[in-house]
């Protein structure tokens, strides 16, 4: 079980409808499916049992653990906008000024609950940057105000590191990336 807090959870999906999807997921993107009880056989009359129903799965769409990166204190938008002005140049009002920069495809509960979209710039830059790099940014980045001089930059590498993993693997299936957050 998590401690409080706010909850990123970084994931791939093929497509912004297939990302909202995990909004009401209890757990985020990457949860198991819930576990479905078997029912017990019924009753008939004469006391006779009959056979257990079977689960009501036909007309459910299929449960996707999506493969993701979960992290707490790290938010998509300044934080990643930050990470991505340091990994390509581009300026933090450039990154902002994207639209896919932290654009919601699903809210719920006034916003306790997001699915983000992150840009296919940070996707790219991460998706071919080396471990030494991402080791090398992750000590500016741990010094940004974002971080309260609170960060450590071999746990930001960590991070970065498993990130990268995850824009890679993305890449190679044609997916994006997005971040589900639970206030």
């Amino acid at each position: 079980m998590r401690a409080m807090g706010v909850m990123f959870d970084y994931f791939a999906a093929a497509t912004d409808d297939h990302a909202a999807t995990v909004i009401d997921r209890i757990g985020g993107p990457g949860a198991a499916p819930p576990a479905v009880r078997p029912q017990k056989a019924r009753r008939t009359i004469f006391g006779r049992k009959s056979a257990a129903a079977p689960p009501a799965t036909a007309d459910m769409e299929p449960w996707i653990e999506y493969d993701t990166v979960a992290v707490k204190g790290i938010d998509p938008v300044v934080q990643l906008g930050t990470l991505e002005e340091l990994l390509t140049g581009r300026s933090f009002d450039d990154v902002l000024a994207d639209p896919r920069t932290g654009h919601a495809v699903a809210t719920r509960d006034d916003g306790n609950l997001i699915v983000v979209t992150l840009n296919a710039s940070l996707s790219s830059a991460l998706a071919n940057a080396e471990d030494a790099t991402l080791e090398r940014v992750a000590v500016p980045w741990s010094q940004t105000e974002e971080f309260w001089n609170a960060a450590d930059p071999a746990d930001l590498a960590e991070f970065l590191k498993d990130l990268a993993a995850l824009a890679r693997r993305a890449n190679a299936s044609s997916n994006h990336l997005y971040c589900w957050i639970c206030v």
